[in-house]
């Protein structure tokens, strides 16, 4: 597996960096199968230090955890244990959807845009409905089904997700609802 450890504006010393391996390793290695890249960069939040850790798994999953901590060692512990506590929730659903799949998730192009925020009052009406783009890139959709999707989601800690309907020929969302519960639209299943 291929690390890169950084820190934003601070240093990350050679024993932080082999700490963050030997234990991040040893997490991944427990619960998923061939993981590929490990991306965690440590920042400072006022007087607390930040560790956000993403690992990419070669079935094309991601998982992703954060934590803050007043030490550097506690915030990465506090992330890896986050983390450790994703995958092992879903073990089994990582371990089928490795033994399922012969290649990994099929990935579909796409473009990505950020809108500018509106800047008119409330009270005053908007002169033009189109928003401004103000950057635009590319981004993948995931061929998954509706239960790989959920959990993809749910690793990431992404409110939303839009994914490629393996099981029907379009495009389906999942997302985090206010009550806690998972919504999933479904274009195709419209009356």
């Amino acid at each position: 597996m291929r690390y890169q450890i950084s820190g934003k504006q601070i240093d990350i010393g050679d024993a932080l960096q082999t700490h963050v391996k030997a234990e991040l390793g040893e997490v991944i290695s427990k619960y998923a199968e061939r993981p590929t890249d490990a991306n965690v960069v440590f920042s400072k939040s006022g007087a607390e230090f930040v560790c956000e850790a993403v690992v990419h798994l070669s079935t094309g999953l991601t998982t992703q955890a954060q934590a803050h901590a007043h030490e550097i060692y506690a915030a990465f512990d506090k992330c890896a244990e986050k983390m450790e506590k994703q995958l092992r929730r879903y073990k089994r659903r990582l371990k089928d959807h490795h033994k399922q799949r012969a290649e990994p998730v099929e990935l579909h192009g796409a473009s990505a845009y950020i809108l500018a925020a509106s800047e008119h009052d409330e009270d005053q009406e908007p002169e033009d409905l189109q928003p401004m783009i103000i950057a635009e890139m590319e981004t993948k959709i995931p061929t998954l089904s509706v239960g790989e999707a959920v959990m993809h989601m749910e690793l990431t800690g992404a409110p939303v997700l839009v994914f490629k309907n393996e099981g029907k020929a379009g495009i389906n969302v999942v997302y985090q609802r206010p009550d806690g519960n998972i919504g999933w639209i479904d274009p195709n299943n419209a009356t």
